[in-house]
């Protein structure tokens, strides 16, 4: 049986129930979206799943039938496998403006889908659940954004997690269902997951015309995790069009597999980067895909860099979600090669950026761009920059800048 997990995220809906009337919890399968739904559920909530077909069917043939209820909330999970419920749900939180009416899961991207006409404006909260963090395993709050800003490290805490620990930790990965299995059984649990995702959930979303080069997109993709988006040499090895692969990199966004984080470009610097990057959602899944062992790809200063950079975006990530909209999560990249590999800014524009060294010795090199950016670019914004390492100690490295364990994210 699954252990449950108290989910950051959970605070946030029980804040939304109470002011919306309809909450789309979405996040890709299996991270946890049913579980969390049905602990949210009051006594006399009725559940219904639209991954059941003979229920889709009903739905499909009677939408306005199918989300009337007279009970506290009606949870229907899988939205996206029957778009046109929004339509009928509308109609019904228009007539009846209750907050707390409808809970709905979904698997992809709803609002992204081309059969998707009714967007719930002013109606809907939506709220991102994400595969599980590693603070969310250790039952800690994530209080690391507001720490960083207010520069509240703690020198003598040691953290006990080394470069080996953190990939261990990203060859996990935080799907729930394979936290307390073996290496080998969850490699293979993620190689089933993903051909699940391309054989079902796919047809939902998208006509793929050519499944191979999909599926050897999806590895190119992995092999691509913390690199700037270049649709030319990402198709350089396929046979298809580039508005084809273009078409193909949305629809995997749209399962939550893959996400673009945009570069920041609020300066009138005028040789800052335009390039998005790219990174798998969930580190372990990415190591099946790629077929990546531990001895391997420890002994691989390339391979351990990029995996341990995918495992802090999938945890800084989730911490933006929790913000409810209090932070942005950016990259920075200018024409001089001066690169920050998370930019974060607070809504008053106060920013923190964080650079990612997979090694346990630190240096002033190691901050050159990002207090230069303090210099430079922030000027008079409030600016923090921090180097995450797999030392022991955090330590002041100058004015504003930080070099901190990876283990504060959650400890």
């Amino acid at each position: 049986m699954t252990k449950l997990y108290s989910r950051w995220q959970k605070k946030t809906i029980d804040e939304a129930l109470k002011t919306r009337r309809v909450i789309l919890l979405s996040g890709a399968r299996q991270c946890g979206k049913t579980t969390l739904a049905k602990q949210l559920a009051a006594a006399d909530t009725i559940y219904r799943t639209l991954d059941d077909l003979a229920i889709r069917q009903i739905a499909e043939s009677d939408p306005h039938g199918f989300v009337q209820h007279t009970s506290q909330m009606l949870i229907i999970d899988e939205v996206q496998r029957a778009p046109n419920l929004l339509s009928a749900i509308k109609k019904m939180v228009d007539e009846d403006t209750r907050p707390g009416q409808y809970l709905l899961t979904g698997s992809a991207n709803i609002q992204s889908l081309p059969s998707v006409q009714e967007s719930l404006a002013g109606r809907i909260r939506k709220v991102r659940l994400r595969c599980l963090t590693q603070g969310e395993l250790l039952g800690v709050d994530p209080t690391f954004l507001e720490n960083a800003f207010k520069q509240t490290f703690s020198k003598k805490m040691k953290s006990s997690y080394g470069r080996k620990a953190i990939l261990e930790l990203a060859f996990r990965g935080g799907f729930p269902e394979i936290i307390n299995l073996k290496a080998n059984e969850r490699q293979q649990w993620h190689r089933d997951y993903i051909a699940a995702l391309l054989e079902r959930d796919l047809k939902d979303i998208a006509k793929i015309t050519q499944h191979k080069a999909m599926h050897d997109l999806v590895n190119i993709l992995a092999a691509w995790s913390g690199k700037f988006m270049d649709i030319s040499a990402i198709g350089a090895g396929l046979s298809i069009r580039r508005p084809t692969i273009e078409s193909y990199i949305n629809a995997l966004e749209t399962l939550y597999l893959v996400e673009r984080i945009h570069p920041w470009t609020r300066t009138d610097y005028e040789r800052v980067g335009k390039q998005s990057k790219i990174y798998m959602t969930d580190c372990g899944l990415m190591t099946a895909i790629l077929r990546w062992y531990m001895p391997q790809v420890e002994m691989d200063p390339d391979r351990s860099g990029k995996l341990i950079e995918t495992f802090i975006f999938n945890e800084l990530a989730a911490h933006i979600d929790v913000g409810s909209g209090l932070y942005e999560l950016f990259h920075y990249r200018d024409r001089e090669q001066r690169e920050i590999d998370f930019l974060i800014e607070r809504e008053d524009h106060a920013l923190l950026g964080i650079e990612v060294k997979a090694g346990s010795l630190i240096s002033t090199a190691d901050f050159k761009h990002l207090k230069w950016f303090k210099d430079n670019i922030a000027k008079n914004r409030p600016f923090v920059g921090v180097v995450l390492y797999s030392g022991e100690y955090a330590g002041s490295m100058g004015e504003n800048l930080w070099a901190v364990p990876y283990g504060m994210l959650w400890d």
